[in-house]
């Protein structure tokens, strides 16, 4: 058992889900639909984290090169879309491979703030390293972000309330592939038992309109629009 997991139950965790260049940035080869206003309350609730000093689990997923023909085709070991956004991560951090190892350091919540995980499947239960951490840290409750509403949040989300956990999914910071697919995803959740919020009700409101990392025609305008407010 991890001990040190068991000892201390933590009133927070926030889990960080697929935020990796691939699902948020416009150019990525699986880009959700709404990245801009999602990776606004992304990097809020990553402030929050780190305001608050709540430990941080990242999972990502990341899949072999097959020389091209990989499959799936995003998120590829050692490509630029893999990678996940830069104000996701925290400097005081650990990073796991995707392996079938379920070995942690016995004070890992102590040692760092951050713990990254990577998984080769959509389903972080499906990896023996991320399902043992996940099934026995203590928290009062688990906070969701990342993406997508319809894939790993939900079996992220499912698998926490089957062992028990208390999770909340912060809704307007969760990215979607399928609008009508998603909105079963977040039904599905609260019947389940997750509870569904925005990320005012941890964050407070924010006036930030852009995030400084993606360089799509949408992005460009909202970031062209600001820089003339300020200049004005």
């Amino acid at each position: 058992m991890i001990q040190q997991l068991l000892k201390k139950r933590r009133k927070w965790i926030l889990v960080d889900i697929n935020t990796q260049k691939d699902f948020f940035l416009a150019g990525g080869n699986a880009c959700i639909k709404n990245h801009r206003r999602v990776l606004a309350n992304i990097r809020r609730m990553i402030a929050w984290a780190r305001r608050n000093e709540i430990r941080i689990i990242s999972t990502c997923e990341v899949y072999p090169d097959h020389n091209g023909a990989s499959e799936p085709n995003y998120c590829i070991d050692g490509t630029e879309g893999q990678k996940k956004i830069r104000y996701t991560m925290l400097g005081n951090r650990a990073n796991f491979p995707a392996d079938t190892s379920t070995d942690l350091p016995a004070d890992i919540l102590r040692q760092y703030r951050q713990i990254i995980l990577h998984k080769r499947c959509v389903d972080p239960f499906d990896e023996p390293r991320i399902e043992r951490l996940l099934s026995e840290v203590r928290a009062d409750n688990f906070i969701l972000i990342g993406a997508s509403a319809e894939g790993a949040v939900k079996a992220t989300a499912l698998g926490l309330l089957q062992r028990g956990k208390r999770v909340s999914v912060v809704t307007d910071a969760v990215g979607l592939m399928d609008n009508g697919e998603a909105k079963l995803a977040f039904r599905k959740m609260k019947a389940k038992g997750a509870n569904l919020i925005e990320t005012k009700k941890l964050a407070g409101v924010s006036h930030l309109k852009q995030v400084g990392i993606c360089d799509c025609e949408s992005c460009r305008k909202r970031m062209g629009k600001a820089a003339v407010k300020i200049t004005s």
